[in-house]
């Protein structure tokens, strides 16, 4: 009885810091000033308050092939979780065990959302934060404003950030409508966006992530392999436009 005393106040109080403690602060910071012509093209983009290339986007102003590939790549119960999913998790620590070294982490949506606005050492201290916020972002926000601000806040290396921003950047357009290689690649380069940056160095290192990807969303049934081995066979950007 004493056990589920405890338990009982535990929850009471982890429910008092979800609507007590305020969501991160970066959650509310502006983006990029947009200037544009009269049939409303982008004339000009201005660097966000914090010096981020980073343009909003709403949901239905997305390629909804990116949306969906997005979810299966990344975290396929994403509708269905509170931000942190269990069957993830304990599929990871198997892979991580089984390998004898971290090769998944079982991160969320909602989780990475929170290490992008509240960066921390990557400690288990840290992950264990990263999941209340996570839950806490759950609690508060709809799903689709969750996937609006991972997608608003998705780092491209530098201080290029979210897909609206990345897709001008990479491939002289916006995010709404997006090749089977371009989605790939926006999916690709945040895994390690220092490193793939595209650029003539790294033209080897993106092709590779872009076809890992290109591989799993085949496997995944997102794509047929003819797509893919077109796809594949489309060069890479070496630079930013």
């Amino acid at each position: 009885r004493l056990g589920l005393i405890l338990c009982l106040v535990a929850l009471g109080m982890s429910e008092i810091l979800v609507w007590a403690l305020p969501l991160p602060a970066r959650l509310g910071v502006g983006d990029s000033p947009v200037l544009v012509y009269r049939d409303g093209s982008i004339a000009h983009v201005l660097l966000a308050p914090d010096e981020r290339w980073r343009i909003r986007r709403t949901l239905d102003e997305v390629d909804p092939n990116y949306l969906q590939a997005l979810l299966r790549f990344e975290d396929k119960r994403f509708r269905y979780h509170l931000g942190v999913d269990p069957i993830a998790v304990l599929r990871a620590s198997l892979s991580n065990i089984t390998a004898g070294k971290v090769v998944s982490g079982g991160s969320t949506i909602t989780m990475q959302l929170v290490r992008m606005v509240e960066p921390r050492p990557r400690r288990i201290g840290s992950k264990i934060i990263e999941s209340f916020r996570a839950y806490q972002i759950e609690r508060q926000l709809t799903k689709d404003e969750i996937l609006e601000a991972y997608i608003r806040f998705l780092p491209f290396g530098g201080n290029l950030e979210g897909i609206e921003a990345a897709s001008r950047g990479l491939f002289g357009h916006g995010a709404d409508a997006l090749a089977p290689d371009e989605i790939a690649l926006l999916l690709a380069i945040p895994q390690r966006p220092s490193a793939l940056r595209p650029g003539q160095a790294t033209a080897e290192r993106l092709r590779e992530a872009r076809d890992r990807v290109l591989g799993r969303l085949q496997s995944l049934g997102h794509w047929t392999s003819e797509a893919t081995e077109t796809a594949r066979a489309l060069p890479v950007p070496t630079r930013l436009r």
